[in-house]
């Protein structure tokens, strides 16, 4: 019987040996990886909230976003640190590949993530604000700067690195290399590629909200995420130059349909480009004045068609919307700003084609009918019948009944003085 109860013993430790090393043992589960590129705006918010959001629910090892922006707006900017601290899956800011730069917004964003890592040939830094959509005076300029230093600041201190030079980054507008934010206490490392991020990620420890979470990334499944067809699409419109030329598209598709009713189709493309750059309009610094001047263009150039002006009104049109179009969007960053090499042809063409179609339109207006019962006036015909009060003439190789105010033979040449409903009026021709 002791025999017995000894075997079993020894048989269950036997099995549960493995069992209890697999539990001992934390395995690697995956890594969710991102590529932000470009300007911070709301499309760029909704991004990485929703990846972090995804990323919580779907119980990742860590979030890794790989960033390379110029800056960007504000309030997207301040959504994404947001996201990042109400995070309970550690998010990781690289700075990739070779050659980006985490500029601006970019400084708040990466100095907010639970590790920070950039590439080498990398930099960080210029964190100044600006003024969006006007310049701001020096009272303004002084608040927006001492605002954008305190919360830099705190979110430095928040994650133990380097308060001073991100003061620094505000202020003065400093900028460093990798290297550089390495030594400083900007950055947590320095990786040449994910594969390097991930080897020294594993076995870290960072502080989330869920308390401190240990990383093991090392064998880690990699799992990227590419931005929807939505977002890309709401992307590409908030580019200066595509809402540009959304808005162009949508003055030219309205006009055309108020000018020839009933073409639907301009019309409704027109309508829903404009509506188009309205959205990209809210997500971008807009200069009304730039905006009230290029439709002050549209309507001199209208009128160029309507008033004999020798051409000034056009000439009033092309300066004013090639000034509208360079003060549209007012930074100082080239990134949210027109090309000019996208302002000159559109101007060019905007003016040719208001002219060539309102004038188009007007001479259609002002040409004599040709067609329908309008069209009958002035034609010559022969009378078929002998007519007076009543009789039948031969118009356009059609037999009309008609009338006349004195007597007309049969076989004679007559003229359409007028139509009223089935008969017509006829003269002898030559009559006046």
């Amino acid at each position: 019987m002791k025999a017995a109860k000894t075997a079993v013993f020894l048989l269950l430790l036997f099995f549960s040996c493995p069992v209890l090393l697999l539990s001992g043992e934390k395995t690697s589960g995956q890594v969710m990886v991102v590529t932000v590129q470009g300007v911070i705006n709301p499309v760029t918010a909704e991004f990485i909230g929703k990846s972090i959001d995804e990323a919580n629910e779907s119980g990742m090892e860590a979030l890794v976003i790989e960033l390379d922006t110029p800056g960007g707006l504000d309030t997207s900017m301040r959504s994404i640190v947001k996201a990042i601290n109400l995070s309970e899956v550690p998010v990781v800011v690289y700075v990739a590949p070779s050659g980006a730069r985490a500029a601006s917004a970019g400084v708040f964003i990466t100095m907010a993530a639970h590790v920070a890592a950039m590439a080498p040939g990398t930099n960080i830094g210029a964190a100044h604000p600006v003024g969006v959509g006007g310049k701001m005076d020096e009272t303004m300029a002084e608040k927006a700067t001492n605002d954008a230093v305190a919360y830099l600041k705190s979110i430095a201190e928040r994650r133990g690195r380097n308060a001073a030079w991100a003061e620094d980054a505000v202020r003065k507008s400093v900028s460093v290399t990798a290297g550089k934010a390495l030594e400083l206490g900007v950055i947590d490392m320095v990786s040449k590629d994910l594969e390097d991020l991930l080897e020294g990620l594993d076995g870290m420890k960072v502080s989330t909200r869920r308390g401190e979470v240990e990383l093991h990334t090392r064998e880690a499944v990699v799992t990227r995420k590419p931005m929807g067809l939505r977002l890309r699409i709401l992307a590409t419109i908030t580019n200066p130059n595509v809402a540009y030329i959304l808005m162009l598209l949508g003055f030219y598709g309205l006009f055309f349909e108020f000018t020839n009713p009933g073409s639907i189709f301009p019309g409704v493309v027109g309508g829903i480009c404009l509506i188009l750059a309205f959205y990209a309009f809210q997500t971008l610094p807009v200069n009304y004045a730039g905006l009230l001047l290029i439709i002050l263009a549209v309507i001199l150039f209208v009128l160029e068609v309507k008033i004999a002006s020798g051409g000034v009104l056009t000439i009033g049109g092309i300066i004013a919307m090639i000034i509208g179009s360079i003060m549209l969007f007012e930074s100082p960053g080239p990134f949210i700003k027109l090309s000019i090499y996208l302002i000159v042809p559109a101007v060019l063409v905007t003016a040719l084609f208001f002219s060539v179609t309102l004038g188009l339109a007007v001479k259609a207006w002002r040409r004599k009918p040709v067609t329908g019962v309008e069209g009958l006036v002035g034609l010559e015909g022969v009378a078929h019948t002998d007519i007076h009060e009543d009789g039948m003439v031969l118009v356009n190789g059609e037999y009309w009944r008609a009338y006349s105010d004195e007597p007309v033979g049969k076989g004679e040449k007559v003229v359409v003085e007028s139509v009223s409903g089935l008969r017509i009026k006829v003269k002898r021709e030559g009559r006046k």
